[in-house]
């Protein structure tokens, strides 16, 4: 799969975005993400391995600049997380269950990404899910559940291009708490986006607990207030795969029928 996605690139040429520069001055988005969760009984170890993971993954990402036309790659800034280069066991997901790999817990870094992208005018290319699975309880969440990514090196890959007339910025680092984002750009948009989440509820399904939500991205003028744009972008039907009693909402007895919203 790596030597594929090799001989794809190098068949079907893109420019990718490289270059580096100082920070842009218009702070688009902001967000950071909290390194160290509760996750059921995941080992607390992977957790400080994959702190080690960002940190190392970060400094190949921060000021990289997308100008019109390029397109961003993840894995071609980053790089293969080997143990040579630093990188250590951290969490994975396998067969839709956590288990433990060489650079884990690295989506944490697209999930990032996505979520700031997602407030912008960029387009994104390439988003692997994982695969309509909600795996942890949700433990201080800040956005959404189902807005999240799947990436392996290098044949699952976050890509974005841009299709705009300005370039955008990615400025990323690593503290002992947080993983810190920006989104800059070159000048201000003169629209807003928004990002909601609609028809969230838990059911049980033949003894199984699923969750549902639809995401969506929704535009205003900044000049009016007014909504330019309303789309969906996901809607996600998950079977939860941790224990019943740390679900933390209402589980409905089945799914609401077409058109009904849930309680």
């Amino acid at each position: 799969m790596i030597a594929l996605r090799w001989m794809r690139d190098l068949t079907h040429p893109v420019r990718f975005a490289t270059h580096r520069t100082a920070p842009l001055p218009v702070v688009l988005y902001s967000h950071n993400s909290l390194i160290r969760r509760k996750l059921g009984n995941i080992d607390l170890q992977l957790q400080e391995n994959k702190a080690v993971n960002l940190a190392l993954a970060a400094p190949h990402i921060n000021g990289v600049v997308i100008t019109p036309g390029e397109t961003f790659s993840f894995w071609h800034l980053v790089g293969a997380t080997t143990a040579r280069r630093g990188y250590r066991n951290g969490l994975t997901i396998s067969s839709g269950h956590a288990t433990s790999g060489m650079g884990g817990g690295i989506c944490q870094f697209t999930n990032l990404l996505h979520w700031m992208v997602l407030h912008s005018p960029l387009t994104i290319v390439e988003h692997h899910h994982h695969d309509n699975l909600d795996l942890f309880p949700d433990f201080n969440r800040q956005i959404p559940f189902g807005t999240g990514t799947s990436v392996m090196y290098n044949y699952l890959d976050y890509r974005v291009r841009n299709d705009t007339d300005q370039a955008f910025q990615f400025m990323v680092s690593a503290t002992q708490e947080y993983l810190v984002g920006e989104l800059r750009t070159e000048r201000a948009l003169e629209v807003k986006f928004h990002i909601q989440e609609d028809d969230a509820y838990f059911y049980d399904k033949h003894g199984e607990v699923y969750r549902h939500n639809r995401i969506y991205r929704s535009a205003r003028s900044k000049a009016t207030g007014n909504e330019v744009e309303r789309v969906l972008l996901v809607e996600n039907d998950a079977r939860v795969m941790y224990d019943r009693a740390l679900v933390n909402a209402e589980i409905l007895p089945e799914r609401p029928s077409a058109g009904t919203k849930a309680p």
